[in-house]
């Protein structure tokens, strides 16, 4: 996995190759900003860490989440962000379906530092989940997405950093067990 990570960009390399939806993708990373505590409770975690995540730039799940948690990424000097496409990493994202069932993305997927994988998260935030496949699939996909905009408006990438955290912290505690 060694390889394929280092294959992959880093973000910023990544923001240079998104040809759809390019000025949303670098709008939310422009605004895209991460509380001091949030910050400081991840550079408290011990260890070196690399997220995985698989993308692609049509995907509007992509557009919102990754920018924020490559924000992230770039305040924690132990952990270490890159993207690679989904649909050129099929057997990545096949080990990582949502439900078992879905390619979903984005995903992403956090190795420690022998690069052995140690959790994943995606494709969006659970609440956001919860409600897509409670609520949302009842729904047309124009007013589906048009909701899914407004989470991510109000939400600013909260619940995003909340849960990238967490699976920081589970993959923390299990190398402590």
């Amino acid at each position: 996995m060694r390889d394929r990570f280092e294959s992959a960009l880093p973000f910023p390399e990544y923001l240079e190759t998104v040809r759809k939806n390019e000025s949303l993708w670098r709008g939310v990373y422009r605004r895209a900003r991460v509380p001091e505590t949030i910050v400081a409770a991840a550079r408290a975690l011990p260890g070196t860490w690399h997220l995985l995540a698989l993308s692609e730039d049509w995907c509007g799940d992509a557009v919102n989440i990754l920018p924020v948690v490559a924000r992230f990424t770039e305040a924690l000097p132990q952990v270490d962000l890159r993207v690679l496409s989904r649909d050129e990493n099929l057997d990545i994202m096949d080990a990582h379906l949502t439900g078992g069932r879905s390619r979903s993305i984005p995903v992403v997927i956090l190795y420690d530092e022998d690069f052995r994988e140690r959790g994943w998260w995606g494709p969006r935030p659970s609440r956001l989940q919860k409600w897509v496949m409670e609520e949302g699939m009842k729904m047309e996909p124009g007013p589906r997405y048009a909701e899914t905009r407004r989470f991510y408006a109000r939400d600013k990438g909260q619940a995003i950093l909340a849960e990238v955290l967490e699976l920081l912290r589970s993959a923390t505690n299990d190398q402590s067990d």
